[in-house]
C-alpha cells in the first residue's frame, strides 16, 4: 500500500501543504519543518532508502528491459522490481518488458517501443556494439539508463547495479579450491553466455585464482550453452561421461537446471563439487538435495530495489553518472539457506 502525503502530514503533525512543499523542495517552509517532513517520509517508506540519492521532484515513469524467458533469477528480479515500485509514490508507473532473447536486436526492438514520458530505463543486456548504440540513442533522447546484473560500461549509462562479477568469479575459485584442497585433477566451467560481460568477468576471475592459488586444479573445458537449460544438460552429461574423475563444475550463469539434472543422474560418490549463482526456488532444492555445494547469490530483491533507487536518483540528478552500486554477494550453503 502506497504511503500518501496525508499519512506523512499526520505522522509529523504538519499540514499536507507543508509536506508537499518539503517533498518538492519548494520555498515557504522552515528548515526544522522540512527536516521533520523528510524524517517522517523516510520512516514511512515514501522515499528511496539511500539518503545520498537525490529524489525526483515528481513521480517518474520507469521501464525495465529484461530477458526473463525461463531464467529464474530474471523472473525474481522482475517480480521484486514491480513490488518495490508499487510501494513508492515517486514511481508513477513501472513496466517490465520481457525480451524475446539476449540479442541486441531484441533490445533494439524493445527500446524502439519505449512509450513517451518514460524517464528512466533499467536494462539487462549483453556488451555488444549494437547494444551500445541503442543505449547511446536512448540517453541522447533524454532517458536515463541503469544497467543491471551485467554492465555495459562504455555507454553513457548513469549507473550499474549488480555484483562485481570478477570478484564473484574469484570467490567461486577460492571456494572450489578450498573444497577440493589436496586433490589433483580437472574442473569445468559452464557459461550461460560469454556475450554477457558479467559472465566473461566471472570466468576470468575464476581462472585467475585457480592459476594463482590452486595449481593442482586445471580447467579441463569451458562450454557456452547460450542460456539454454537443455544444452547445459547435454554438455554436462558429456563432461561427466568423458571424465569420470571430474572434480568440480562452476556454472557461471543460467543453465543451472541442466547441470543439476546431469549431476543428479550420476552416482553420489563421483558427483563433482558444484558451484552456481543466484538463490532461487530451484537452487534451494539443489542445496538441500546435495547436488549443489554453494550458491553465490546476488540477492534479487536488493538488486531490484537499488536499480529502482538509482534510476530515480539519475532522473533527479543533473550529473550524468552516479556511483556504481555493487551488490555484496551472499554465500549460501545447505545450512544457511535464507527465506526467499
Amino acid at each position: 500500500m502506497k504511503v500518501t502525503v496525508s499519512a506523512i502530514a499526520q505522522s509529523c503533525g504538519l499540514s499536507t501543504a507543508t509536506v508537499d512543499r518539503a517533498l518538492n523542495n519548494r520555498s515557504g517552509i522552515s528548515a526544522a519543518n522540512r527536516q521533520r517532513v523528510m524524517e517522517a517520509a523516510q520512516r514511512l517508506g515514501y522515499l528511496p532508502t539511500a539518503g545520498s540519492v537525490t529524489r525526483p521532484s515528481r513521480p517518474a515513469h520507469l521501464e525495465f528491459l529484461i530477458p526473463i524467458r525461463q531464467n529464474a533469477f530474471m523472473a525474481e528480479l522482475a517480480r521484486h522490481i514491480e513490488e518495490h515500485c508499487g510501494r513508492l509514490p515517486l514511481v508513477a508507473s513501472c513496466r517490465i518488458k520481457d525480451l524475446a532473447d539476449i540479442s541486441p536486436a531484441s533490445l533494439q526492438a524493445a527500446a524502439d517501443q519505449t512509450p513517451l514520458g518514460v524517464k528512466g530505463v533499467g536494462v539487462v543486456a549483453i556488451d555488444h556494439p549494437r547494444t551500445r548504440n541503442t543505449l547511446q540513442a536512448m540517453v541522447e533522447a533524454g532517458i536515463r539508463i541503469v544497467t543491471i546484473a551485467s554492465d555495459v560500461p562504455t555507454t553513457p549509462r548513469s549507473a550499474y547495479v549488480g555484483l562485481d562479477n570478477r570478484v564473484a568469479g574469484r570467490t567461486a575459485a577460492l571456494l572450489m579450491g578450498r573444497l577440493l584442497r589436496g586433490l589433483d585433477g580437472n574442473v569445468a566451467i559452464v557459461t550461460g553466455s560469454r556475450s554477457y560481460r558479467g559472465h566473461e568477468e566471472r570466468e576470468m576471475g575464476f581462472r585467475a585464482v585457480l592459476g594463482e592459488e590452486f595449481g593442482a586444479l586445471s580447467v579441463a573445458t569451458a562450454v557456452d550453452i547460450n542460456e539454454d537449460a537443455e544444452a547445459s544438460y547435454v554438455e554436462t552429461r558429456k563432461l561427466l561421461d568423458n571424465d569420470r574423475g571430474l572434480l568440480g563444475i562452476y556454472c557461471v550463469g543460467a543453465g543451472r537446471a541442466g547441470v543439476a539434472r546431469a549431476i543428479g543422474e550420476v552416482e553420489r560418490e563421483r558427483r563433482p563439487v558444484f558451484i552456481c549463482h543466484d538463490l532461487t526456488r530451484l537452487t534451494r532444492g539443489y542445496l538441500i538435495d546435495d547436488i549443489a555445494d554453494v550458491v553465490i547469490d546476488q540477492n534479487a530483491r536488493l538488486t531490484a530495489e537499488q536499480a529502482v533507487i538509482q534510476l530515480l536518483g539519475s532522473i533527479a540528478s543533473p550529473a550524468p553518472f552516479l556511483t556504481n552500486h555493487y551488490i555484496e554477494p551472499r554465500l549460501i550453503f545447505k545450512e544457511n539457506i535464507p527465506t526467499l
